[in-house]
């Protein structure tokens, strides 16, 4: 890795931590719908009468969390494929 020259070796670089970002970008908001989910179906069947007002409420978080991996693709997808760091440094 010593002999590349310093445009690839950030192209690299950018590579592998967009690959981890995805992955933590992905699993994050995964787990905490899953845990909004369970949550909501607990308390459903502790008062059925409430179901219409938790499901509504349940969507809305749905969305807001969906709303984060969201934004992660965005700014990986950036890093990938619109660099702003080869410009700056490597004009």
């Amino acid at each position: 890795m010593s002999d590349m020259d310093p445009g690839t070796l950030i192209t690299v670089i950018t590579i592998l931590v967009s690959g981890f970002g995805m992955v933590l970008g992905a699993i994050t908001p995964a787990i905490a719908e899953g845990r909004a989910v369970e949550k909501a179906l607990e308390s459903m069947a502790r008062q059925p009468d409430s179901a219409g007002d938790l499901r509504t409420t349940l969507l809305i978080a749905m969305a807001l969390l969906e709303s984060t991996a969201i934004y992660v693709l965005l700014v990986i997808l950036i890093l990938l494929f619109a660099n702003p760091l080869l410009d700056r440094f490597f004009s």
